[in-house]
């Protein structure tokens, strides 16, 4: 079932602003409870051919029934298509999702068989090939989507100072409910 229910989402992410008013609930500051329109089918499937990746179904249907973030874990969920709105400042996120879009990355082969926790230190940005930034926690810690390899699909953190490189969640859905769960 790879199907989103946009109403169902939508509603809950109100309820959620609702109960946080001021903002407080950490990164509704950035991502502030807006949840963008869905992507077109063309846009997504232009996206994957000029990568050369097929998305994983449940993420893909996510961006073309729901929408395309911010509304999401952490600091929200990046777009797929388009950078986040200038925001005034420089972020590391900004360069992160830039460096997503070069040629070959996201179709390179994920480079770890197994979870790698602990600090792994420079260069981070090498185990990171073949997935997909989701989404920002700050101080370098981002949830990033296996595109392919035995691991496609799972969502994993990136934290080189002190957590490694380790699975999550084991799926997109699995990782947006768990948000859209959280009290």
């Amino acid at each position: 079932m790879d199907s989103w229910d946009e109403g169902g989402v939508r509603a809950r992410i109100r309820e959620m602003a609702a109960r946080d008013p001021g903002l407080e609930r950490f990164g509704a500051d950035t991502h502030r409870y807006e949840l963008g329109p869905a992507l077109p089918e063309a846009e997504i499937r232009a996206f994957e051919e000029t990568h050369g990746i097929a998305l994983p179904a449940d993420y893909r249907s996510f961006v073309a029934e729901v929408g395309n973030g911010p509304a999401g874990p952490c600091h929200g969920l990046m777009p797929l298509t388009v950078p986040r709105p200038e925001a005034g400042e420089e972020w590391a996120v900004d360069d992160e999702w830039e460096q997503d879009r070069l040629p070959g990355r996201l179709a390179a082969p994920f480079p770890l068989p197994e979870p790698r926790p602990g600090p792994i230190g420079p260069p981070a940005d090498a185990l990171s090939l073949g997935t997909l930034m989701l989404a920002e926690h700050g101080c370098g810690v981002f949830d990033r989507l296996v595109l392919n390899g035995p691991r496609a699909g799972e969502v994993w953190q990136i934290d080189p100072d002190w957590g490694g490189f380790v699975p999550v969640r084991p799926d997109f859905r699995a990782w947006y409910a768990d948000w859209l769960a959280s009290p």
